[in-house]
């Protein structure tokens, strides 16, 4: 009998549209000879299951749907949400209490790697080179000229907590710093204030595959902007090279960073790593528990550039993950 699999979607973030294009991307090439697989959108309280053009409201004390005047229950969950509550844990503990398996880290995993000063931190304790930052919270007073002597200029003001570059701003002049804080705290509660990394920018995708951790090939990303920002992820104003062009020691260096990465923070699924190449050192920007994965999107470019099937790659994560 196929496993009855819900496809999350939606969540209650800004990432609401990206979270719906890559919840499209996994129905669209769910193996259906093993797997029968049912949109479930999910915004602000509201759950419903999209199935054969019906709307089914999920009953959340057992995330079950009524079909044919019977009880049906999920078999598994895959989390295609980015931001609130797919991608922050909360979902995550919501099912580990329901005993439901599913495609992300678990719900420490997922608070974690979502709370970019946390992760960072956790990370530095590690050995693992990030940049230097600094934390703030909303109403916390701050001195502007103590964090540029900190930081320096250009440095990069981000939410802690928020995706898809919602929020960031990148700071070349002193006077701008204050807004550009301001701006970061509409988003979030918590922020930090991150110095320039100049260097290479890329990304590289880990997963596993019958217990073993594998790394896709590595994306390079050259934003016509600032930076890599909303406009240069998802309205085509980058420039995205996979795999990067960088020399086979350095491309085998990185790719065991991220899955060294994968490990110490036991991940699960899919993962993506952003790094800063600055000379010949790699630098972790982030972690991305539940990366983009609409067609355009970085993972899927790793993807096919690793001679894979999208629908074979979702088979493998939803059989490494269902076993846990």
């Amino acid at each position: 009998m196929k496993k009855l699999i819900a496809i999350a979607a939606g969540g209650d973030s800004a990432e609401e549209e990206i979270s719906l294009l890559s919840a499209q991307t996994v129905l669209d090439n769910i193996d259906t000879n093993l797997f029968e697989a049912v949109l479930v959108k999910m915004r602000f309280g509201k759950w419903e299951a999209h199935y054969r053009d019906t709307v089914i409201n999920i009953d959340k004390n057992d995330f079950s749907i009524e079909l044919d005047d019977k009880k049906r229950y999920f078999d598994y969950i895959f989390i295609a949400i980015h931001g609130t509550p797919g991608e922050d844990g909360k979902l995550q503990a919501y099912f580990d209490l329901l005993k439901l398996p599913y495609s992300s880290p678990n719900h420490i995993g997922a608070t974690l790697t979502f709370n970019k000063w946390y992760c960072n931190t956790l990370l530095k304790q590690l050995d693992f080179s990030v940049a230097k930052s600094m934390y703030l919270r909303r109403n916390e007073k701050f001195n502007s000229q103590n964090i540029i002597d900190n930081l320096g200029l250009p440095c990069f003001v981000k939410p802690c907590s928020c995706g898809s570059s919602y929020g960031v701003s990148k700071v070349k002049k002193a006077e701008d710093l204050a807004t550009a804080i301001r701006k970061a705290f509409e988003y979030d509660h918590e922020i930090m204030i991150e110095s320039q990394l100049s260097g290479k920018e890329l990304t590289c995708g880990v997963y596993r595959d019958q217990g073993e951790v594998k790394a896709l090939p590595i994306t390079e990303i050259i934003p016509k902007g600032e930076f890599f920002d909303y406009a240069a992820k998802y309205q085509g104003d980058s420039q995205e090279i996979t795999p990067a062009r960088i020399d086979d020691e350095m491309t085998l260096k990185i790719q065991q960073i991220a899955k060294a990465v994968y490990d110490k923070l036991d991940m699960r699924g899919i993962v993506r790593v952003d790094f800063m190449l600055v000379d010949e050192t790699p630098y972790i920007i982030e972690l991305n528990a539940v990366p983009g994965l609409s067609p355009n999107s970085l993972v899927p470019q790793q993807i096919r550039a690793a001679g894979l099937s999208l629908t074979d790659f979702f088979t493998t994560i939803i059989q490494e993950t269902i076993k846990d």
